[in-house]
């Protein structure tokens, strides 16, 4: 399910009913507001929320700014989008740093929202950007929940201070005093503090996380909360807000989510602006949490510059210039091919950077059922050859295929496919680099391109071919030529031929009939 799946199905379904009107009436704006209403309580969007929400759409939707627009449906699309970036914290709000590291964070939150995952998923972003995150354990009650921590970490190549071995063993206040130490000792310029959580708010829970924020004194203290908690959502933020007072919120399992309810609330009850999104179960499924961006998201509007953003951390400036090199000198191998392949998989899951093109909405059923497991395969297909036949595929004969097919534990039908869309991508790339543009297979050529075949030229030295077509022939036969649409000492605008021309006679006339069976009258 995508990000806001449903909550986004039925915000566009409404906006878009208003795009076939062309001035909209008071009516028109009630009941689209009315079905913004339902769409928000069934995404579990706090009551309260929803209220302002909606009543500041109506206003606006009713004032001078759509009345006048030129385009009435358009401009609500954008208060809609506008009150959305409003609700989910306006403008994006970055990690505050120590003046003096190690910067201290510390994560708080129920158990089972995923907070030793996030740990790892936060050092290992802090270490793409440069940093030396240090991962302190201070979850000492949940049974194996140190041994997690050190998976995790290792995982993301960070370092991890854990000297108790927890399972109900150890202090959680001390571990977080001397992990603090550590980093300032050996130099880290983050430290990670990973909490204990309960199944349910509780006064021990307070009280623990209470006592480690005072012993460390933390810049941050993020709030882990299941964006699927839905309305509970509310009433543990409040509940941790004043128990611990934290300075920011994450989202996690935000993939999962189909409602959504939970990242709209949060942020207007609390007052606390959301930093980060965890979107999947890998480490690199985490990003920082833009309102802007998420807002287009839920409107089906796409998200180009988180795509972009993707894009460039996992592609090579210099790879890629030699590629498009190799293209043009029409030198593009199976290995390049491959390389390319690696690259995009680097960038992350491709429905989701798909999901985020405007419009894809529409088309979530198709991405739903979207195989990523193809680009393995391939991968696969490529590396059980040698480097020979990745080199020059005509090389790959019938027992070299099968040999490939064996290898890569697929079938000869799925090689003999790899090769042909190979060769056809090496081609239309080929065509893009000379500054053509590619005949897409099952399309027609591109109108006013130059996509379409070339005409053919009669062949020198060689007579005319005869015409399938009796009355041409007729008409070749009296030495009439054609004449060009519209031109002509009287011919006619149509080119149907002038009195000067010269007729058929009574023979062709009479060849004529023969051969198309009328008697002519």
């Amino acid at each position: 399910m995508a990000t806001f799946g449903n909550l986004s199905a039925r915000l566009t379904d409404t906006l878009k009913n208003l795009r076939s009107k062309g001035k909209l009436s008071a009516s028109d704006v009630d009941s689209t507001v009315r079905e913004i209403r339902r769409a928000l309580l069934e995404a579990d969007v706090a009551l309260d929320v929803v209220k302002e929400f909606t009543s500041k759409v109506r206003e606006r939707a009713l004032g001078d700014e759509v009345n006048q627009a030129l385009n009435p449906a358009q401009q609500v699309v954008q208060i809609v989008n506008e009150e959305l970036v409003a609700i989910l914290g306006g403008e994006q709000r970055r990690l505050q740093f120590a003046k003096n590291p190690p910067t201290i964070i510390m994560l708080a939150g129920l158990q089972g929202a995923g907070k030793t995952t996030l740990a790892g998923k936060l050092a290992k972003w802090l270490r793409d950007q440069g940093h030396t995150p240090l991962l302190v354990a201070c979850d000492l009650q949940r049974p194996n929940a140190v041994t997690q921590l050190g998976v995790v970490a290792e995982q993301a190549g960070a370092e991890i201070f854990a000297p108790e071995p927890g399972n109900g063993v150890g202090d959680p206040v001390q571990v977080a005093k001397r992990g603090v130490a550590e980093a300032r000792s050996k130099h880290y310029d983050f430290v990670i503090i990973d909490t204990a959580g309960r199944l349910g708010v509780d006064a021990e829970l307070m009280r623990q996380a209470s006592d480690i924020r005072k012993a460390t004194d933390p810049d941050e203290v993020l709030f882990v909360i299941d964006a699927m908690i839905g309305q509970d959502a509310v009433a543990t933020a409040q509940a941790f807000q004043e128990g611990v007072d934290f300075t920011g919120v994450v989202l996690t399992k935000l993939d999962g989510d189909a409602r959504g309810g939970a990242a709209l609330s949060i942020r207007s009850v609390t007052g606390r602006p959301i930093l980060f999104a965890s979107t999947g179960e890998g480490l690199n499924d985490f990003e920082p949490f833009h309102p802007d961006r998420m807002a287009s998201r839920i409107l089906d509007l796409g998200d180009i510059l988180t795509l972009i953003e993707q894009a460039q951390s996992a592609f090579n400036e210099d790879e890629a210039r030699k590629v498009a090199e190799k293209i043009s000198q029409d030198a593009f191998t199976l290995d390049d091919f491959l390389g390319q392949m690696q690259q995009l998989r680097k960038a992350g899951s491709l429905k989701k950077m798909m999901g985020m093109l405007p419009g894809m909405g529409k088309m979530q059923s198709q991405l739903d059922n979207f195989d990523e497991q193809e680009i393995v395969h391939t991968e696969a297909i490529i590396q059980s050859m040698t480097k020979a036949e990745r080199e020059n595929p005509k090389l790959l004969n019938g027992s070299r295929r099968l040999r490939i097919a064996k290898g890569s534990g697929m079938t000869v039908t799925d090689v003999n496919q790899l090769v042909q869309r190979f060769e056809q991508a090496a081609k239309m790339m080929k065509t893009v680099a000379r500054g053509g543009v590619p005949q897409i297979p099952g399309m027609g050529p591109v109108p006013g391109m130059g996509g379409g075949r070339k005409k053919q030229q009669p062949a020198k030295g060689k007579g005319k071919r005869r015409s399938g077509n009796p009355a041409k022939r007729a008409q070749d036969a009296a030495g009439i030529a054609a004449k060009p649409s519209g031109a002509s000492e009287g011919g006619s605008g149509f080119g149907l031929g002038g009195g000067g021309a010269a007729q058929p006679n009574e023979e062709d006339l009479a060849k004529l009939q023969q051969m198309l069976g009328k008697g002519l009258r």
